[in-house]
């Protein structure tokens, strides 16, 4: 069943999150992941919501939490962790 890992960020250092952003893709590719938002347009319908969303669909949530866990994530995450304030879950999928 897939899973999919959900990201709302707002990032605080543009420039540096970037450095973790563009090599997060090939990382979650190496795992199966197929990123399906990626920071585009939104509109906000309800609540306050951070300015940025990323949803990562994965094989399986085994999957995602090795995805996450795998040096090579973990060697940029904090890149990540220092230039925005984020919450992140895995949810699998109906």
């Amino acid at each position: 069943m897939s899973a999919y890992i959900i990201a709302r960020i707002d990032v605080t250092d543009l420039d540096a999150y970037l450095e973790y952003a563009k090599q997060t893709v090939a990382i979650a590719e190496s795992f199966g992941g197929r990123f399906l938002v990626k920071a585009g347009e939104y509109e906000q319908v309800e609540g306050d919501g951070p300015s940025r969303h990323v949803v990562i669909e994965m094989p399986d949530r085994a999957t995602a939490r090795k995805f996450y866990n795998s040096p090579e994530y973990q060697k940029i995450l904090p890149i990540a962790l220092a230039n925005s304030n984020r919450d992140l879950v895995i949810v699998e999928g109906a």
